[in-house]
């Protein structure tokens, strides 16, 4: 169990040649999703190696186009690649009508299967699952209708303990599987040899949650109560907190007022307007309130491992 994941935008509103707009890669359990595809989110993929093969997933946050205009091209290349599996789309319910008229409009005829999820409740509802991941949404809020999603990986089979496995002789490999999904093991003479001494407990399930463009909401720290891995957009600072009040965006404090009251691991800052320059300013305000603060940056991997939970590793790809 772990999670892996790519920044390959991070800045608001217009691209530019050094800042791009949301898109995120994350691997969670062996699953692979697309959150948010902002304009060039095509490019960002090739830059940092990952295989188009791999997304089956996109999950769009909102119709705002730093979110999704990247999301075309990125179809129409699938096409060009002669992709044949389905393509599972989550978001807002006029997406699917957007596609489909820019598809209709440039007579473009994909030999794929486009699957939308039309998201349209103002609450938290399970949008995707399968025995090893669920995603929830996260209802934010934002000048038109917008979703964050949260991760979370299913609880996997407990561990054999082969050394107290191999104490009891009865035992068989065949055995073995009822005792990984937590069946205690009963001897030929009756007596029952409880689960816990013949495993150890799984690995403990991780978490990302992805909160895409908001108005400071708190009531949303219930839904992601202690999760490993928090972005938060933080489009501002303090100094323009009326500025991110009209716009319906967060600052870098109100992002850390959330980590905190959540309790979560780490915090990840992003979608920074381009009025700053600096955005170590960004991680200095936040850690004012919360000090577990990382800020999101193209080609940034950040991953965890179920294994040693509370180590990060942050790597930059080239």
């Amino acid at each position: 169990m772990s999670i892996s994941l790519t920044i390959l935008g991070c800045h608001s509103a217009t691209p530019r040649t050094f800042a791009h707009p949301t898109s995120q890669y994350l691997e969670i359990n062996n699953r692979r999703f697309l959150i948010d595809c902002g304009e060039g989110t095509q490019v960002q993929l090739r830059k940092y190696k990952i295989k188009f093969s791999a997304i089956n997933h996109i999950f769009i946050s909102h119709l705002h186009g730093d979110h999704f205009f990247g999301l075309i091209g990125l179809l129409s290349t699938f096409g060009l690649l002669k992709r044949k599996n389905d393509l599972h789309i989550f978001g807002p319910k006029d997406l699917k009508k957007v596609v489909n008229l820019q598809l209709k409009a440039s007579n473009s005829k994909l030999q794929f299967g486009l699957v939308f999820h039309e998201l349209n409740s103002d609450k938290s509802e399970l949008i995707f699952e399968d025995e090893k991941v669920e995603v929830y949404t996260i209802p934010l809020d934002h000048r038109i209708y917008t979703n964050g999603f949260l991760f979370l990986e299913k609880i996997g089979e407990r561990k054999l303990n082969i050394d107290a496995v191999k104490e009891i002789s009865e035992i068989e490999i065949c055995d073995y599987q009822n005792l990984k999904d937590g069946k205690d093991f009963v001897k030929e003479n009756g007596q029952i040899i409880l689960n816990q001494s013949l495993t150890f407990n799984p690995h403990k399930p991780l978490s990302y949650a992805f909160c895409s463009d908001t108005l400071y909401k708190p009531e949303i720290t219930s839904i992601i109560k202690n999760v490993d891995l928090l972005y938060h957009e933080a489009t501002f600072l303090n100094d323009r907190q009326e500025t991110a009040i009209a716009t319906k965006h967060a600052t870098a404090e109100e992002a850390a007022k959330i980590a905190k009251q959540a309790k979560v691991g780490q915090l990840i800052l992003g979608h920074y307007s381009s009025r700053y320059d600096n955005l170590d300013l960004f991680k200095q305000e936040a850690t004012t309130v919360f000090d577990k603060v990382i800020l999101a940056k193209e080609g940034k991997v950040i991953k965890i491992d179920s294994k040693v939970p509370d180590e990060l590793i942050i790597a930059h790809q080239n």
